[in-house]
């Protein structure tokens, strides 16, 4: 397994354009171990990404994609590497990331990561009282995790994850996986059978029924 202490700033490298160049099921085993980062002036989160979602593009029913190229998805048709933000159910965010070349649409969808390193400003942005809640709560799941992490269409969509700059991007600091499984994706109903969501062995913050 990764370890879990944070890493140094000065270890995490972030991963460069041609890794999300590719076929988004390739992406997605790989993306297992890598570190989300959010850091400004006032803050620094940082957490292994546990769980994830591949989505084929315009022939995969379940993509955002699937309806052809839109304002609203023209991220997933862009450059590769770049954050894309949808709202679900009337009260949560979903982090993705554009895969492929550039015009040709794919993306992984973010669904659980393990909290390393801003675990208190997490718990308040989820409104959650540390002391009282099991960590896993902060980041199991699209929702929790986009809403720790501050995320949201208006201040995120479009924010290219290769780059430091940016505020929000992943990184590699050399951890990797032992054993991934591979499932079905679940929470969705259109090709719901396809074996695309891949997550790290019995990681305790996988996401999951409760």
């Amino acid at each position: 397994m990764p370890r879990t202490k944070p890493p140094r700033t000065s270890e995490i490298r972030p991963l460069p354009r041609a890794f999300f160049a590719r076929d988004p099921r390739k992406v997605a085993r790989q993306l297992l171990g890598k570190i989300l980062i959010r850091e400004s002036a006032e803050i620094r989160l940082t957490a292994r990404i546990v769980e994830v979602e591949a989505y084929l593009g315009e022939d995969d029913l379940a993509a955002h994609a699937a309806a052809g190229r839109t304002l609203r998805n023209s991220v997933l048709f862009g450059p590769p590497g770049h954050a894309y933000i949808y709202f679900i159910y009337g009260n949560h965010y979903c982090l993705n990331v554009s895969c492929e070349p550039d015009g040709q649409a794919g993306s992984v969808l973010f669904r659980a990561l393990e909290p390393l390193e801003g675990v208190g400003e997490m718990a308040r942005a989820r409104k959650l009282d540390l002391g009282a809640t099991n960590k896993w709560q902060l980041t199991s799941g699209p929702g929790r995790l986009c809403q720790a992490f501050g995320i949201t269409r208006s201040a995120d969509n479009g924010r290219d994850l290769t780059s430091r700059a940016s505020g929000l991007w992943i990184g590699d600091d050399g951890s990797r996986p032992r054993r991934v499984t591979i499932t079905p994706r679940i929470g969705i109903t259109k090709a719901a059978q396809l074996p695309l969501r891949y997550l790290l062995t019995s990681n305790p913050f996988v996401s999951r029924a409760r």
